[in-house]
C-alpha cells in the first residue's frame, strides 16, 4: 500500500474514533462549567454557526455526497491526493463524524462553548480538526516552491 494512502487513511480512522469518543463522554452526561469556555451538550442541526439548518434531514445528504464528490475529485487528481494526504484525512476524518452524528443523533454533536467576553459558537474536535487541515493545506500550498514552466 501507498505510504500516502496509509496516511490518509490512518489519519482519517484517528480522526472520527477520537472525535466520536470524545462525543459519547457528552451523550454519557458529562458536562463542566468553567469561567472562560465551557463543555456542554447541543445538537447542530445546521453547519457553522447553525447555517442551513432549514434544509433539515437533507443536510447530511447533501454533505454525504459533498464528500463524495470531493473523494471522487481526489481519485483523479492523484498528485493532490498524494500531495495533502494527511491534512485530507485530517479534513475526511471529521467530516464523516460529523456527517455520522447527523444519521445517529438531531444534528451534530457539539460541545465546547466560549464565552469569555463573547459568546461564540458552539462547536467539537471535528470542527478544529477541519480547520487545521485546511491551514496545512493553505500553508503547503504557500511554502510549495515556484516552479517556472520550461
Amino acid at each position: 500500500m501507498n505510504r500516502q494512502i496509509l496516511t490518509l487513511f490512518i489519519s482519517l480512522c484517528a480522526i472520527f474514533v477520537i472525535d466520536q469518543g470524545i462525543k459519547n463522554l457528552f451523550l454519557e452526561g458529562f458536562r463542566w462549567q468553567g469561567d472562560f469556555f465551557s463543555l456542554i451538550l447541543t445538537y447542530n442541526k445546521g453547519v457553522a454557526f447553525s447555517m442551513f439548518s432549514f434544509l433539515d434531514a437533507y443536510l447530511k445528504y447533501i454533505q454525504l455526497c459533498l464528500v463524495g464528490g470531493l473523494g471522487v475529485y481526489l481519485l483523479f487528481q492523484k498528485e493532490v491526493l498524494y500531495q495533502y494526504a494527511l491534512p485530507i484525512g485530517i479534513i475526511a476524518g471529521a467530516a464523516f463524524s460529523n456527517i455520522y452524528d447527523r444519521f445517529l443523533h438531531e444534528g451534530v454533536v457539539d460541545y465546547f462553548f466560549w464565552h469569555y467576553g463573547f459568546e461564540f459558537a458552539v462547536f467539537n474536535f471535528a470542527d478544529v480538526m477541519i480547520d487545521l487541515g485546511v491551514v496545512i493545506i493553505l500553508w503547503r500550498s504557500w511554502r510549495k516552491p515556484n516552479v517556472s514552466p520550461k
